[in-house]
Parts: C-alpha cells; structure tokens; sequence
C-alpha cells in the first residue's frame, strides 16, 4: 500500500467535509426553511453530482479553472500554480461532487427537528441563529454526523473526478483509488488486493455507521 496515497486521501476527505459542513448546512437549512418557487431547481443542481459522470464535471472544471481561462489566470495568481494537477483543485472537484452526499442527510435530519420546539425558542426571545445551535442542530446531529461521513466515505473512494482534475502525480494528487488503478494496470494484484480492501473495509463501516444512526428516534432520513 501506497502511504502517501492513503495520507492524501484521509487529507482530502478531512477538508471535503469540513468545507461541506461549513456551507452544506447553510445550504441544507435554506432548503428546509425556504418557499421559493424556484427552489426545485437549487435542489436539482445539488442533486446533479449523483446522476453526472465525474468527467463531465472533471472536464467543465478544467475548461472553467484551466490556464487559459480568465478565472484560471486568476486562480494562478492567487495560489501560484495553475488549477489542473494541484491539491486545491482535488479540493473543489471532491467538494462539488460530494455536496449531494452532505446536504440531502443534513436537510433531512434539519426537516425532522419538531417545529414545536424551534417555535418555543422563538417565543422566548431566542434569535433565529441562536436557536439553530442552541436547538435545531443538537436535535438534527445524528443526519449531520451521517452526512458528515458519507461525505468522508465518499471522497476518500473518488477516482473519475480526481483523475481528470488531479491526475497521478505521486505525493501529490495520487489518491488510493488512482493507486488501485495503477496497481491493476501494472498487474501488481497483492498491492491491489491490499489497498481495494481497506477501502471496502472503511465503506462497510460507513454505512453500518449510517444505518445505525438512521435507526435512532431522533433522526429520521425521508422526514421531510
């Protein structure tokens, strides 16, 4: 096993999901409490990450963030190295993939917090933003604990989008899935073997994690 893929992949895993939780619950709540018309088509554009091939997000990210774009250049500037073949850019395509992964569990378990109670805060003069930390999110914390993971489980499995925006640069943008890909082609099956079963192991206990939080009275996955 390759320990510079496996300690990139917990990386870019760790930042997805504290980037997703920072904005997926904003997102999530704001679904939950809005009645714009339009809102389907916000709910759409979440959910498009689970029906689009990873290339096709891949490509449009490079085509929008490459070298020869106006925001590429300005990405240059900014970070001091182009968007292709960098850790930042592993960051934003593994973010944009994984938003349906965070934010369909969050506003499900936002949507099942008794509007009694976040009603009662209300009435006793609680502001709305005290009343999300004070009331809302404690009762919704086991779908924000199982988006959480999801979105976890989820990137450290990638491969389409990572390689077409990251490549296969070892240490780098080399994640385990693209490891498992080189170990195959080289026919080098123990190393495969190895790495395809830590991945299996961690996927089996997400979703264990998961529907062991699902099963709580407090969290309800299709209250919505």
């Amino acid at each position: 096993m390759d320990p510079s893929a496996l300690l990139l992949s917990a990386e870019l895993a760790a930042l997805t999901t504290v980037v997703l939780l920072a904005v997926g619950l904003p997102l999530a709540w704001w679904l939950v409490q809005s009645r714009f018309p339009g809102k389907f088509l916000v709910e759409a554009v979440v959910a498009l990450p689970l029906v689009l091939p990873p290339t096709v997000l891949g490509f449009y990210l490079l085509t929008g963030l490459g070298p020869h774009s106006a925001a590429g250049r300005l990405f240059t500037a900014v970070a001091g190295h182009p968007f292709p073949f960098s850790f930042e850019g592993l960051l934003l395509a593994s973010v944009l993939y994984s938003l349906p992964f965070a934010v369909q569990p969050f506003a499900g378990a936002l949507a099942g917090v008794d509007r009694r109670l976040v009603e009662a805060s209300h009435t006793l003069g609680v502001s709305p933003l005290a009343t999300f930390f004070r009331v809302t999110l404690p009762l919704a914390w086991p779908g924000v604990l199982a988006g959480a993971v999801l979105t976890f489980a989820h990137t450290l499995g990638e491969f389409g989008v990572v390689l077409m925006v990251g490549g296969n640069i070892p240490g780098r943008t080399r994640t385990l899935a693209v490891a498992i890909f080189d170990h195959v082609e080289a026919l080098e099956y123990g190393a495969a073997h190895r790495t395809a079963a830590l991945l299996l192991a961690v996927s089996f206990a997400v979703l264990a994690l998961v529907y062991a939080l699902q099963r709580r009275p407090s969290f309800r996955w299709n209250d919505r």
